[in-house]
C-alpha cells in the first residue's frame, strides 16, 4: 500500500488501495461525537486493512463536539464535504464514483447514515453502499432482546450504554433536547419516504453491546422499506471491537466481512 496522506486541507487522510479494485470508502471513526482521532485503530488500522484488500479509504477528521462548539450539524457537514471531495477527485484516487461507499463505527456510523439521508433529501448522488459497524442510530433505544440482556448481565463491563447515557450523548451532540431532533442526527427515526431510497447496507454489530438494539431496529426499518440490508453479530465481542484488533479474532473477522462486501461492489 502507498503511504497514507492528508488531503482536502486536512479534512481527510487517504489510504490508497493496494492493487486497487475501483472501490472507495469514506470512513468515520467513533467516539460518542466528542472523542477520537485519525490515528485510533478503528480509523487507521481499519483503513490500512481495507486498503490492503484493494479499497481506497478516505478517513474523515470530522469536528468533535465540545462544551461550546461543533454541535450538530458540524460533524455531519464534514462528512458531506469529505463525500463531495472524494467524488470530485475519484479519478485521481483510482475510485469509480459508482463504486464508492460510506461508513463508520459507533458515532461514525451515525454520521455515515445521517450524511446518506441528507444526500437523499437533497437529491444528490448517494453512496453505492453503506457500511455500519456497531452504530448508534437512536437517541431513545429500544429494549434489548432477552438474549442480549442476558449477555450484558453476564458481562457488567460491557453494559455501559444504558438509555440515560445514550440520550445524554445525543443531547450534548445536539445542544438540546432530542425531541424534534433533525432526522439525519438520529437516523433510526427516518421514515419510509427516505428509507425507500437508502443504499444497500452492511451492518456488523458487537455481540454484548446494547447499541445492537438501535442497529437492529434500523435494519428492520430498512427491510420494511424493501431495502437490501445484511446484519451480522461478531461473536464474543463488545462495543468498539475494531479498536482492539489484538484482543481476539473479532476485529479481523469484521474486516473480512466488510472487505467481502466491497469486493462484491467492485464486480457489480
Amino acid at each position: 500500500m502507498s503511504a497514507p496522506y492528508l488531503a482536502a486541507d486536512g479534512l481527510v487522510r487517504v489510504y490508497p488501495g493496494t492493487d486497487p479494485n475501483g472501490t472507495g470508502l469514506v470512513w468515520a471513526h467513533g467516539g460518542a461525537f466528542v472523542h477520537g482521532t485519525l490515528d485510533m485503530n478503528e480509523s487507521d488500522w481499519v483503513a490500512r486493512e481495507l486498503a490492503s484488500r484493494g479499497t481506497t479509504v478516505v478517513s474523515v477528521d470530522y469536528r468533535l463536539t465540545t462544551e461550546t462548539e461543533n454541535r450538530y450539524p458540524a460533524a455531519s457537514d464534514d462528512m458531506l464535504a469529505a463525500w463531495a471531495w472524494t467524488r470530485e477527485h475519484a479519478g485521481e484516487l483510482g475510485i469509480q464514483q459508482e463504486r464508492t461507499a460510506i461508513g463508520g463505527t459507533s458515532a461514525g456510523g451515525n454520521l455515515a447514515a445521517g450524511a446518506t439521508l441528507r444526500l437523499i433529501e437533497r437529491g444528490s448522488a448517494a453512496p453505492a453502499l453503506v457500511v455500519l459497524a456497531y452504530p448508534t442510530l437512536l437517541a431513545v433505544q429500544p429494549e434489548p432482546s432477552p438474549e442480549l440482556r442476558a449477555k450484558l448481565s453476564a458481562d457488567p463491563e460491557a453494559d455501559r450504554f444504558q438509555p440515560d447515557r445514550v440520550r445524554s450523548m445525543y443531547e450534548f451532540y445536539l445542544g438540546g433536547s432530542v425531541d424534534g431532533a433533525p432526522v439525519p442526527a438520529v437516523p433510526g427515526l427516518a421514515g419510509a419516504e427516505l428509507l425507500v431510497q437508502f443504499p444497500p447496507t452492511v451492518m456488523v454489530n458487537s455481540d454484548a453491546d446494547e447499541l445492537r438494539a438501535s442497529g437492529e431496529a434500523f435494519a428492520e426499518r430498512l427491510r420494511a422499506a424493501g431495502r437490501e440490508v445484511s446484519v451480522a453479530v461478531e461473536p464474543g465481542t463488545t462495543h468498539g471491537h475494531l479498536n482492539r484488533p489484538d484482543e481476539g479474532p473479532g476485529a479481523l473477522a469484521t474486516i473480512e466481512r466488510i472487505a467481502a462486501r466491497l469486493r462484491d461492489l467492485a464486480t457489480a
